[in-house]
């Protein structure tokens, strides 16, 4: 076993190798950016190491800095986690050749796989299952729309060298297909370097079960699947183990085939083979491909550690320090159920818009595992990806694991930023979620309800009202006291544009009347603390400006100024901002121009993605007020307009 070990990468993830390498009394190493100096995998490793900058260009990319960071450190291995250099054979090439240990593939092993029209020829090859398409290198846009014809529509562009939803677009019609080709390349070509795509046949109701994989470079086992259907943009949200509707026969069939994509490439360490599969006729052994297959420790690992009691950190140190494979086929078994979310710093109600901020509070309940790379006080930086934490339920059945799920992210405390929290909890408890009829296309369909804004209720207010007016401690005896009548104080609450005005009264020492949202109501102190009605008042976190709600009543407040209420117009149609921090990746239009309703107007770049924004009126532009390459705060105007129907 390796003595010390270098971990290259951030986040949740360096610090849950972190945490296996505790356990094993393997000293740690993190490296961090200038923007990461104070974080959490920073202050839990043995030693740290800074590599400067902000951005991941200036920082973990750096493959020289870590490489230097790694010999200075008199570390053995570099653990590459998942994203930045995980999957780079250059990379892992480098670092064998300081004479350090690479904890993962061969390089050689990721070449194969990294570009997708190669591997599925490759799989071929293996006797693996691939989807119909185009995987040719003539990259003619005239040529790629023939075979998408020869294919069959609907079908989807996919980048080469692609990833996480990225270069990828689904095209319904032979008419969409040349600007869905641009767009693609595009955003291919800005992600990975490569703008060439290959085009799939589209299942129509299509699973997306992935196969955890396990090689020592010569055999290979597997970890049974994962059910990773319900996405967003082709990116995965819940995560769960075992896939709903299994059955012996096809978990047989889905296990040998990746397997043998394991073996055909010599494949040590961890990996996941993704398959996509047909789920109209329920699971079929003849009914699911190759997609790809990710040459990494995968995000959503912990479920499979969780169904089958193995950690999977552990088994990647010890077959790269030298040691065999850690079991045999016939050793793995699985053992009931498990679910994984994924919480995010971003806005359902306003298109999944990454957002910044600082978290002011994080708590997570007891009785579920949350992998997270951030504490109370730490900003969501605009630098890297919004993941606040992976949160993962198990238990004896799939009903039960959904449950305690459900159940952990509405107890799940986050102050200071807007969240998914709620979105995650609506889809668990989503009635085709619960009866496991699954596929990729459920979160588009539902998406209205699932992002529905709720008015709050009397009780969500009255708990809002008294957190605001510092009212949720151990009231004072005197509190209330007033000639001949009971003290009633009043605030404002402001949800989004809508305010909502709250009485308090304190009819006695421990005892208030709250006026709110149509409703009366009483809260009681006792020695449980605080009552609403009977029931026990919300928890709530305020710094004085702004109130958060937790529970099953979960809202955002900000306390409205009675003294410095200017009334705010409504958005401005005219005037283009920027919904986050960014980088401003593209302008498509020029002063003078007549744009219609929906025309792009620019792309701005951040956490990762890439935001069209649009013209939301027809008109004039008046004035471009930025230009291509530019960083960018929230709020920054980029393009004015004059509405067409303005005097």
């Amino acid at each position: 076993m390796f003595r010390r070990i270098l971990i290259a990468n951030r986040g949740e993830i360096a610090c849950r190798v972190i945490e296996t390498c505790r356990r094993l009394g393997v000293s740690t190493v993190a490296v961090h950016s200038d923007a990461d100096a104070g974080a959490r995998h920073v202050a839990m490793a043995d030693l740290a190491v800074s590599l400067g900058g902000q951005t991941p260009a200036e920082s973990y990319l750096r493959q020289d800095a870590i490489l230097a960071a790694a010999r200075a450190t008199g570390a053995e291995a570099i653990h590459p986690g998942y994203g930045f250099l995980s999957e780079n054979p250059d990379f892992v090439a480098a670092v064998e050749a300081t004479g350090l240990t690479f904890i993962g593939p061969s390089a050689q092993a990721i070449r194969a796989m990294g570009l997708k029209d190669a591997a599925k020829a490759l799989m071929q090859a293996a006797g693996v299952p691939v989807v119909p398409g185009y995987h040719g290198e003539n990259q003619d846009p005239d040529h790629l729309s023939g075979a998408a014809d020869a294919i069959g529509y609907p079908v989807l562009i996919k980048a080469v060298a692609g990833g996480g939803g990225k270069g990828m677009r689904l095209v319904t019609r032979p008419q969409d297909f040349a600007a869905a080709l641009r767009s693609a390349r595009g955003e291919a070509e800005a992600a990975f370097g490569n703008p060439a795509v290959l085009i799939e046949k589209f299942v129509a109701s299509p699973r997306h079960i992935e196969v955890q994989v396990f090689g020592d470079g010569t055999r290979a086992v597997h970890l049974f699947e994962r059910d990773c259907s319900l996405q967003r943009r082709h990116q995965k949200v819940i995560e769960e183990a075992p896939a709903p509707g299994m059955t012996d026969e096809m978990r047989a069939a889905m296990g040998q085939a990746a397997t043998r994509a394991a073996e055909a490439i010599g494949y040590a360490g961890a990996g996941t083979v993704e398959f996509i599969v047909d789920g109209s006729d329920g699971l079929r052994p003849d009914r699911f491909w190759f997609m790809e297959m990710n040459t990494r420790l995968q995000v959503e690992h912990p479920v499979t550690e969780a169904v089958t009691g193995i950690d999977l950190v552990e088994w990647q140190l010890r077959v790269a320090s030298g040691e065999p494979l850690p079991a045999r086929q016939a050793d793995l078994h699985l053992t009931g159920h498990a679910v994984e979310a994924r919480l995010y710093a971003e806005d359902p109600a306003n298109d999944f818009l990454p957002v910044t901020g600082t978290l002011a509070h994080l708590a997570f309940p007891p009785g579920v595992r949350a992998d997270t790379g951030v504490r109370s006080g730490d900003r969501i930086s605009p630098f890297y990806d919004p993941m606040i934490a992976k949160i993962i339920a198990h238990g004896p059945s799939r009903a039960a694991a959904l449950q305690a799920l459900e159940t952990a992210l509405t107890d799940t405390q986050v102050a200071g930023t807007v969240t998914n929290r709620a979105f995650l909890a609506r889809l668990l408890a989503h009635a085709d979620v619960r009866a496991g009829r699954l596929d990729t296309g459920l979160i588009a369909r539902e998406i209205d309800a699932l992002t529905a804004v709720a008015d709050p209720d009397p009780a969500t207010l009255a708990a809002a009202a008294l957190a605001a007016l510092g009212l949720t401690g151990t009231p004072d005896p005197l509190a209330g006291v007033s000639l001949w009548t009971p003290l009633t104080r009043r605030v404002t609450l402001a949800a989004g544009e809508t305010e909502h005005d709250v009485a308090v009264t304190t009819t006695g020492p421990g005892t208030r009347s709250i006026a709110a949202g149509g409703a009366t109501l009483t809260a009681t102190h006792g020695a449980g603390g605080w009552r609403l009605d009977g029931q026990p008042l919300p928890a709530t976190w305020t710094d004085g400006t702004a109130v958060e709600v937790f529970g099953p009543g979960a809202a955002r407040f900000t306390v409205a100024d009675p003294l410095g209420r200017a009334g705010s117009a409504a958005g401005d149609p005219s005037r283009i901002a920027a919904p986050m921090p960014g980088l401003v990746k593209a302008l498509f239009v020029t002063a003078g121009e007549r744009v219609a309703p929906g025309a792009p107007l620019a792309v701005l770049e951040a956490m990762k993605m890439e935001h069209t924004l649009t013209a939301a009126v027809a008109g004039t532009v008046a004035e471009v007020l930025v230009t291509e390459g530019a960083q960018v705060e929230a709020g920054a105007a980029l393009v004015r307009l004059e509405p067409e129907d303005a005097a």
